[in-house]
Parts: C-alpha cells; structure tokens; sequence
C-alpha cells in the first residue's frame, strides 16, 4: 500500500471522529439557535417598534460587514479583557449563531415580504389574530421559499466551522492540524479534510434537493386548496 494512502487511512478515524463531536454539533447548534435568532430579528424588522428596529439593523450591519474570523477572536480572545471568559466551544458557538442570525434574518425578512398581502387579509378575515395568520398561513408559504437559501446557509455553516480551529476549538481541521504537526505531510492530510467537507457537502445538498422538491409538493397542495 503506499504510504499516502495508508496515512489517509489511518488518519480518517480521528479526522472523522472530530467532526461527529465537534463539528457536526457545532453546525448543527449554531444553525438551530441562529435560525430562532433570525426569525426573532426578521419579525422585529418588519413589525417592531423604531427603536427596536434600529438596534436589530445596528446588529445585521455589523455582522454582515465584518468578518466571521474577526468576529470569533473578539469573543473568544477579546472579551476576557472585560472579565468575560468563555471556553472555545461556546465562543464559537456565540460567534456562528450571531452570524447566522444576521444572514438567516435578512432571508426571513424576504420570503415573508414576499407573501401577498392579500394572504394576510383573507385570514383576518376568517377571524384569525396576527399571530395566527403568521403562524398558520404565512410562515407555511414563507418556509417553501426559504428552504433553498436557508439550506445553502446550512451548508455553508458546514465549511465555515474550520474557523473554529482558529480559537483552538479541536473540530475537524484543527484535528488535521495536529496530525500534520507530526507528520509533516500537510498536502495529503488536508486533501483528506477537503474530501470529508466535500462529502458532507454532497450529502446535504442531496437533501436539500429533496426537501424541495417536498415543499414544491406541499406548495402545489396549498395552491390547489386555494
């Protein structure tokens, strides 16, 4: 066997090992609490009070303007200076849900802009409350055309996870890191992480392919009742 693939092998068990409890979990958290995040800010930026709506604007506009690397080291290595201590995991966790709020925000503030306001007055008319109406006939309508950009958000998370390495956080790529600090074959071991983030990616996007095409079926149902 030559040595380049006997050393991927034996490198895939801790590689992917680091990715099911630390990559995996982090995505899958900080997609979750950013996606609750972002419909929070995208509602507040469509119905909310002024002075609210400046404070989630103020948020959306700094973190969209910045880079997620920047934002990272600020919570993980500049709020200690504040008394702040936070170990990597949750510093990265915090940094990757205000990011993905902010971005998951401005595509719930678009889909549900683009609901007809006639969605809106059929349902008060049947005596629904606001609530109802966004809970019962907007949100569903908003959430078919959501689902691709929302999953391609999903799927960028996947990848930008490797800038948890940065804050020390032992996710995938820093797990190719410390392989390669004591291999020396850098080429090899981060050709293997780019496969694995190329299979995850593959994966999902498959998925993604599918839910859409259910929501297109669930789409047409709603048409076809209405």
């Amino acid at each position: 066997m030559p040595p380049w693939l006997q050393l991927m092998l034996d490198s895939l068990q801790p590689l992917l090992w680091a990715g099911l409890v630390f990559t995996i979990p982090l995505t899958l958290l900080s997609f979750t609490l950013g996606l609750a995040l972002g419909l929070v800010v995208a509602i507040i930026r469509l119905f909310g009070p002024k002075p609210l709506v400046a404070l989630v604007r103020f948020y959306v506009w700094v973190i969209r303007g910045t880079p997620l690397l920047v934002q990272l080291f600020v919570i993980f290595y500049g709020l200690p200076s504040l008394g702040i201590l936070l170990d990597a995991f949750s510093a990265a966790l915090i940094g990757f849900t205000l990011n993905v709020g902010a971005y998951t925000s401005e595509i719930i503030r678009a889909v549900i802009s683009s609901v007809p306001r006639g969605q809106w007055e059929a349902a008060y008319s049947i005596g629904m409350s606001w609530s109802q109406a966004m809970r019962r006939t907007v949100l569903p309508q908003a959430a078919r055309v959501a689902v691709p950009p929302l999953s391609n958000t999903f799927i960028s998370l996947v990848k930008d996870t490797s800038l948890a390495a940065a804050i020390t956080v032992p996710e995938l790529f820093q797990a190719a890191q410390r392989i390669v600090a004591t291999t020396y074959e850098p080429l090899i071991l981060y050709i293997e992480v780019a496969l694995i983030y190329l299979a995850l990616s593959s994966v999902l996007s498959a998925l993604q392919v599918r839910l859409e095409r259910r929501f297109a079926r669930y789409g047409g149902y709603l048409e076809a009742r209405t």
